[in-house]
């Protein structure tokens, strides 16, 4: 009889657990206060200069705002490696995310308040909050599915879309806040968002059953695994997933233009002007409100573009995750050539932009990113909770997100060139290497694979789980 009763969150909503859809809209809400955030970060640093505001912002210049940029987002992801380490040591992923949430909330509320103290410690606050809450709740969705269940990949596919519709509307609705109504007040609507994510968290948390809890809880079947060595297999996986952190590195470190140089250069060299009226726009589109372009994207093509690599697979092709990372990265670099068409077009006078480029090549350039994002970024999600060990599963996710972090840090280095060498060079250059760098990575694919022992192969994890069982009985 009991097994006629499913555990919360094995009940099945549209073919996913009930859970995945709670996790989704608690990370739509987050990512809607951190993107939201993030598109008038930069813009607000650098306000005086842009907007010609003396009493505006902070008066930055273009090097000092990336610079500054890429440290802050480093950090956000860099925090996530004490936050998953404290998750599985300590208090299991439910409770770092629902810490995590608390932390974010205090920190998009203070950042509300029109202070230079405020505006750093609201930033302190959400770099800690990030690390408890980012890695955790998405291993949390890898929790969801058993080993070897082929719905984990499109479940993180969901999962990424309700990442990019709260970075679609955070950047849009907190941008154009900010235009009319002053920073403050964006950076206040990005608080409202976090806030209504942790009353979906608090009032879903029933539906995630044991997921996120503890492992090493004294009723918890796995808690013997805390204190077994790492096996040949494990230490050969961790490898890989190190290995790959490489590959994280080198997407975020060109991708993240857009939250920094490209943002800089959107507001400064791009005309975006239309020719009709908009409600509480007008007729010129804030440079903030293109960073949701790319969230767009993602929720039109995410589905498509899942579809499409399941579709692969099922003929025969390579698919693997590794694969896939590969090429995101090589797609990704094809859109900076877009970029490179649209710093051709801008003519300075001096100091002064006496001609901007077309806004199609930023949209081009950012629809070329969004696919190489999701067929790289979605994947890589999925890829560590496969081979990550149960008892390093919060940490690895923390190591991947830090990865990320330092891609970002990457961002600002490489966007701050731009003074020096110029637009057109930086974009260029990171179109060639980055073309190069997943070229490389497809030719050395075969023993990368090996590592993995067949993580991503179902009869392979079917034998080893067989032999875990014969271990057992001995």
């Amino acid at each position: 009889m009991s097994n006629l009763i499913k555990e919360p969150h094995e009940k099945e909503l549209f073919g996913h657990p009930v859970g995945l859809y709670v996790l989704f809209f608690v990370e739509m809400w987050e990512r809607f206060s951190y993107y939201g955030m993030r598109a008038i970060l930069t813009l607000y640093l650098a306000a005086p200069i842009i907007i010609g505001d003396p009493q505006s912002g902070f008066g930055w210049s273009n090097g000092e705002t990336l610079s500054f940029y890429g440290t802050y987002t480093m950090f956000v992801y860099l925090t996530s490696i004490p936050g998953g380490w404290i998750a599985d040591k300590y208090i299991g992923q439910k409770k770092a995310v629902m810490l995590g949430g608390i932390l974010l909330c205090i920190g998009h509320g203070i950042l509300a308040v029109e202070a230079q103290w405020a505006f750093f410690t609201g930033l302190l606050f959400i770099v800690i909050g990030v690390g408890f809450l980012k890695p955790n709740i998405s291993t949390m969705v890898g929790g969801l599915y058993k080993q070897g269940d082929e719905r984990r990949d499109k479940g993180f596919y969901v999962f990424y879309i309700g990442i990019n519709l709260g970075a679609f509307l955070g950047a849009i609705l907190v941008g154009a806040v900010a235009a009319k109504y002053g920073w403050h007040y964006g950076f206040g609507l990005a608080g409202i968002g976090m806030a209504l994510g942790q009353i979906v968290y608090m009032y879903g948390i029933k539906y995630l059953g044991n997921v996120g809890d503890f492992i090493g809880n004294d009723d918890s079947p796995n808690k013997e695994l805390l204190k077994k060595p790492l096996t040949k297999i494990e230490k050969d996986r961790m490898l890989v997933m190190f290995l790959s952190f490489l590959i994280i590195i080198v997407f975020w470190g060109a991708f993240e233009q857009a939250g920094g140089l490209m943002s800089l250069y959107t507001e400064q060299k791009t005309n975006r002007i239309l020719s009709f009226s908009l409600p509480l726009i007008g007729n010129e589109i804030p440079a903030a409100v293109f960073q949701s372009v790319n969230a767009f994207f993602i929720i039109v093509l995410g589905t498509a573009v899942g579809g499409f690599w399941y579709n692969w697979k099922k003929k025969g092709r390579e698919s693997s995750s590794l694969f896939k990372m590969a090429i995101g990265v090589i797609i990704m670099a094809f859109g900076f050539f877009f970029m490179s068409k649209a710093a051709s077009e801008v003519v300075m006078n001096g100091d002064e932009v006496a001609e901007k480029s077309a806004m199609i090549w930023l949209i081009l350039a950012y629809l070329f990113h969004t696919i190489g994002e999701l067929c790289a970024s979605p994947v890589a999600l999925s890829f560590i909770t496969k081979l990550a060990p149960l008892k390093y599963a919060s940490l690895m996710m923390g190591a991947y997100f830090a990865a990320t972090g330092l891609g970002n840090k990457v961002a600002g280095f490489i966007g701050g060139l731009s003074e020096d060498a110029g637009d057109f060079e930086v974009f260029t250059g990171i179109a060639i290497t980055c073309t190069i760098f997943g070229l490389l990575l497809i030719a050395i694919l075969k023993p990368l694979k090996r590592l993995t022992h067949g993580a991503e192969d179902r009869q392979a994890i079917k034998n080893e789980e067989t032999e875990g069982f014969e271990l057992a009985d001995n």
